[in-house]
């Protein structure tokens, strides 16, 4: 029959979604780029930021809306399936990338102070940090929290393949409210530092890598609440949950990195500095 589809792939319509977002993403960075210089563009780099995020939310809804729509639509074939684990898997792999230069960063000045007298005074952490975050106070209660939530979030999954749609309810409310308690304890750990953003390597390269796994933490509780919110319709299937796969898998890689951030930044980074 003329026209049938005789083959496993998806052949995507006609879309205009790729296009607003790519916009969006030239007018966000341009609304930053105005923001690093807004003794020369003033404020209106308030308006070109806020037009950039407002059309990369509108990206992230009308495209992601797209996408749980072809899921349920029986678009998505088991090929169409291992393609798009691929590319999360890529995805991931980019974003290990991503905080190896904060890592590689972090430890060039840790490593070899002497060699960079001018910058850090010869020592690390310099000498303009007088105390450092005690690793086993609030570090450390936030890393028995993201250990709890990938617990749950695996919990939430074999849930889900064994056709327990409670138990991946519970599994999900609980791994969002342990992301929440992160972030909110993390937020009161920036407020209380000892420290300023800024002041100094140390300063700039703790803020950044965590600034960032915290950022990371953020996205990646949306991505459950949507899976919350898609399972409350009915959504996933033990054979079928891409979606929800790739937020398992997202959190798993937000826990692993905390892990090493924990170790090298707060414990070994700060080894023998006074705490705070």
């Amino acid at each position: 029959m003329a026209g049938a589809k005789n083959h496993d792939y998806h052949i995507l319509d006609p879309d205009i979604w790729p296009l607003i977002g790519a916009l969006s993403g030239l007018v966000f960075t341009s609304g930053m780029v105005m923001f690093m210089h807004a003794d020369y563009f003033g404020e209106s780099w308030r308006i070109v930021l806020g037009i950039g995020i407002a059309g990369l939310i509108a990206t992230f809804w009308g495209w992601f809306s797209k996408v749980v729509n072809e899921a349920e639509r029986g678009d998505h074939t088991p090929v169409v399936q291992l393609h798009m684990r691929y590319g999360m898997i890529l995805f991931i792999a980019s974003e290990v990338m991503f905080f190896v230069g904060w890592f590689w960063s972090f430890f060039d000045f840790a490593l070899f102070p002497t060699d960079l007298v001018e910058v850090i005074g010869g020592q690390f952490p310099p000498a303009g940090i007088e105390a450092v975050i005690d690793p086993f106070s609030l570090p450390l209660l936030n890393t028995i929290i993201l250990l709890c939530s990938g617990t749950t979030v695996t919990w939430a999954h074999h849930s889900l393949i064994n056709g327990d749609r409670d138990g991946l309810k519970k599994g999900l409310w609980l791994t969002i409210a342990l992301g929440v308690l992160f972030s909110a304890i993390q937020a009161y750990e920036y407020a209380a530092a000892p420290f300023e953003f800024g002041g100094n390597t140390y300063s700039s390269a703790f803020y950044m890598a965590t600034g960032f796994h915290g950022f990371h933490v953020l996205i990646g509780t949306i991505f459950l609440i949507v899976c919350l919110a898609r399972t409350y319709k009915g959504h996933f299937t033990s054979r079928q949950h891409f979606g929800f796969e790739a937020a398992a898998w997202y959190w798993h890689f937000v826990d692993v990195v905390w892990l090493f951030l924990f170790i090298a930044v707060y414990v070994w980074g700060g080894w023998g500095a006074e705490t705070h």
